[in-house]
């Protein structure tokens, strides 16, 4: 029987309400059972006497019906975590989406849980638990590249390099005016200048600034020419690739991008200047001020420093957190 939390009466006396009827006038019921007349009107013209529903006879939904149908074919079809699909639902089918409503929306459509998921398409009723990015030390960095928008009477364009850690979410970023592997070369050395850890792993996609190990055709060996390539061996670090066709396993710089593109998308920029200024406030902001639930409630900094007292063989230099002071 469903019986609110904080209902006042039983299902006993609802029913001893529902039998003075005729034998009680309402006050008199009112004062026998201690409840309001309106209470007493309430269970008499009831046959049962469980407490309904508080459930809205129409919910306000974010997406369609039609929407709807879609993200949780792509929650089953790709088995996306939470914060990948919501940067997929923002790019492809509603800007705004907030992730709690997406939560509400998995939840009811009985998809919020991937384990079951997992469960349901591979037929076994218990699923090993992944390794979660927790399980990382510091020094796998993402590396990704974002379009920005373009400024008014402005005919450059120009592209965000991104660089975070897998373990800490540190950032490093800067806005570049071409995409090719030469420029992109360069920035990873500049990465490589700035990162306190000690870089062992670099995840990037398969797109031609970052490798020539992929073409039209299909795989291929490398030729070790490509200016990314080389400068990862230069630095001794081990260069992956994100799988073809998914890029949700770089999914941690994507998130990442989805914050940036709030950012310009809200935001008056008259020049490129402006918003140069602003990003990299933002990643000042980011890395220093914004408490991460992932990280146990810390900044990008504060975990860089927990982990530098476990095991500094990991890091190149102190690491500093600029926004307050050091003990």
């Amino acid at each position: 029987m469903n019986i609110h939390g904080q209902a006042r009466t039983t299902p006993k006396i609802r029913a001893g309400i529902k039998a003075s009827q005729g034998r009680m006038t309402l006050e008199e019921a009112a004062a026998h059972f201690n409840v309001s007349r309106a209470t007493i009107l309430k269970w008499r013209q009831r046959d049962r006497f469980e407490d309904r529903s508080h459930r809205p006879h129409q919910l306000q939904t974010a997406l369609t019906p039609v929407q709807e149908a879609v993200v949780v074919l792509l929650r089953r079809s790709l088995l996306l975590t939470v914060d990948d699909l919501l940067v997929v639902v923002r790019e492809f089918i509603k800007p705004t989406m907030g992730r709690s409503s997406l939560l509400r929306l998995l939840e009811r459509h009985q998809v919020n849980r991937l384990q079951d998921l997992y469960a349901e398409q591979s037929g076994e009723t218990e699923q090993p638990k992944p390794k979660t990015f927790k399980d990382y030390q510091p020094g796998y960095l993402h590396v990704d590249l974002k379009y920005l928008p373009q400024m008014p009477n402005d005919p450059q364009k120009r592209y965000l390099r991104v660089a975070i850690d897998r373990a800490t979410r540190w950032v490093y970023l800067e806005i570049v005016n071409d995409k090719r592997a030469r420029t992109t070369a360069a920035f990873l050395k500049r990465v490589h200048q700035h990162c306190p850890v000690n870089i062992r792993i670099i995840l990037t996609d398969n797109g031609k600034e970052f490798t020539d190990r992929f073409t039209a055709n299909g795989e291929r060996e490398p030729t070790g020419k490509q200016a990314f390539d080389q400068v990862c061996t230069g630095l001794t670090i081990e260069h992956r690739l994100i799988p073809l066709r998914h890029p949700q396993t770089n999914g941690m710089v994507e998130r990442f991008n989805g914050r940036i593109a709030q950012l310009t998308r809200t935001t008056y920029f008259a020049n490129a200047t402006e918003m140069e200024t602003a990003l990299k406030q933002y990643l000042r902001l980011y890395n220093h001020h914004m408490v991460q639930r992932n990280l146990g409630h810390q900044t990008p900094i504060q975990a860089l420093k927990d982990w530098q007292r476990k095991q500094p063989e990991l890091f190149n230099r102190r690491v500093y957190d600029h926004s307050g002071l050091d003990i």
